[in-house]
């Protein structure tokens, strides 16, 4: 299908299999080579992280058919599930830059997270079976044995400590499968949000993460009752975050190598997306 309306249009175009390695930066001198305008990633935030981390500030045109479990990056730009629809999206050829980030160097599209949420992608990536019904009972098994994590932030005018069941950083609004964690996050403001869960009973974490997602609102160090709410969530555009017990990471919503601390920050202006 995807073939049939590029052909109709009279688009040359070429389409390669997904790299078992993740390793796409052959990409960049083809690009050059063949004067390629644009590349269309059909796949999730896995491979759309693999892909665009490979072309950050190469002047191409980024396109993205959802196809993976949570979609995360898609839907936040308003790209639709339907490959028809966002064939319809690329073909209009609307680009704008979006913001990306870096954490201890390695590169993430839009989204990573510390604690809870990461085990439930380590989890996750260990079934058979994908999709979102899988994603939801891993999800439920970890939030039932889910402890917190001694977490220290620093930023370039705070810091403090906290127990927390998890923390994301993000520069879209999305968690994946339209869930919302940062609920005023922007692709291109230059700024990631941060979104702290801290220690409470399970119960009262599922009203506080229901309130902070309808009505979530970005709060400061300064205002007096920052540090007594059960979610923080502030803007920054770098933060470190000392991880003493060593809380799972993940990337994009792949599981990553965790570390003691990580040093992460925006950049600005990564990569140039079609979307609506």
């Amino acid at each position: 299908m995807i073939g049939d309306k590029t052909t109709a249009l009279h688009i040359p175009f070429e389409i390669l299999p997904t790299n078992a390695e993740g390793n796409y930066s052959f990409l960049q001198e083809k690009i050059t080579n063949e004067q390629i305008t644009d590349i269309v990633i059909c796949g999730g935030d896995g491979t759309v992280n693999q892909v665009t981390g490979a072309l950050i500030n190469i002047p191409v045109n980024i396109g993205i058919i959802p196809m993976g479990s949570g979609n995360g990056l898609a839907f936040a730009a308003k790209i639709p599930k339907g490959a028809t629809s966002a064939l319809d999206i690329i073909f209009a050829g609307k680009a704008s830059y979006i913001d990306s980030l870096f954490i201890n160097g390695k590169f993430s599209c839009m989204l990573c997270g510390v604690g809870f949420d990461a085990q439930v992608a380590h989890d996750f990536a260990k079934q058979s079976k994908r999709g979102l019904g899988t994603y939801m009972q891993q999800s439920w098994k970890n939030f039932i044995k889910a402890v917190p994590h001694n977490f220290e932030i620093t930023t370039a005018d705070t810091s403090f400590t906290t127990e927390a069941y998890f923390i994301s950083i993000a520069n879209g609004n999305q968690f994946g499968n339209n869930v919302t964690i940062a609920p005023k996050a922007s692709l291109n403001d230059g700024l990631l949000d941060i979104v702290v869960v801290k220690k409470m009973s399970k119960i009262k974490m599922i009203t506080a993460l229901a309130k902070h997602i309808f009505d979530g609102k970005i709060d400061y160090y300064k205002n007096s009752n920052f540090h007594k709410k059960d979610i923080l969530y502030f803007q920054t555009d770098k933060l470190k975050i000392t991880n003493s017990s060593k809380a799972p990471l993940h990337i994009d919503g792949d599981p990553a190598v965790t570390s003691s601390l990580f040093t992460i920050e925006v950049v600005p202006n990564a990569f140039r997306l079609l979307q609506p």
